[in-house]
């Protein structure tokens, strides 16, 4: 049973995350603030991490630097908190996922469900990856019906699909692909993703597969 850390100062949203989980079929633990979330994941060994970034003691992004110190547990972040940097904030520090206040928590759920499978397939890393009418190998760089890329291309690419469903920040794709020279360079993101969209989606115009996130970063949402 996959064990769910939930972090929130909301009474009202711990107990409802609690129930919403528990019905189906995690394994639900609650924390009220920051330093009683990093004594029960040290405890508990939670298998995710569902996280509010306004907490009554210690913020939120410290909370996910100290998991940061010892686990990688995935964590999904819950925050009433909208502005673009604070989500960056996040992510950077080492978020997988960010959900703004107020949620659905069917959102919530699909989010936390993307996790676990990843968090499942972490032991093997795929061969080959569909997405959409294509069959993408990652071993041989090849992609079926002849599409080809720039080295380039393959490297944001192969980020992206070796985390599908999670947000990639901006700040990790300009420092994986160009280098830390670039982080002001988002133009090159949305250049290169442009690019890619109009090889491999059916409608580059209308994305399912290869996703923005204003303001945050990017994700590939498998089929």
């Amino acid at each position: 049973m996959t064990r769910v850390l939930v972090v929130d100062d909301e009474p009202q949203i711990l107990r409802a995350l609690r129930i919403n989980l528990a019905a189906r079929h995690y394994e639900v633990a609650v924390a009220p603030d920051g330093a009683s979330a990093l004594r029960q994941a040290a405890d508990w060994h939670p298998d995710l991490v569902v996280l509010d970034l306004g907490l009554p003691d210690l913020d939120g992004v410290e909370v996910i630097q100290g998991l940061r110190g010892w686990t990688k547990v995935p964590i999904i972040v819950l925050s009433g908190r909208t502005d673009s940097t604070d989500k960056v904030d996040a992510l950077d520090a080492g978020a997988d996922d960010y959900v703004t206040k107020p949620f659905g928590i069917d959102e919530l759920l699909a989010r936390i469900r993307a996790v676990t499978r990843r968090m499942n397939q972490h032991e093997e890393e795929p061969a080959t990856v569909r997405l959409g009418d294509h069959v993408i190998d990652l071993a041989g760089k090849t992609i079926s019906g002849g599409v080809r890329l720039t080295p380039t291309e393959w490297h944001f690419l192969e980020i992206l699909l070796r985390n599908p469903g999670k947000l990639i920040s901006q700040r990790h794709l300009l420092t994986e692909v160009w280098g830390t020279g670039y982080l002001k360079e988002t133009h090159y993101l949305r250049q290169y993703m442009a690019q890619l969209r109009r090889k491999l989606e059916r409608d580059p115009a209308h994305p399912v597969h290869l996703l923005t996130e204003p303001g945050m970063g990017y994700r590939f949402q498998p089929s």
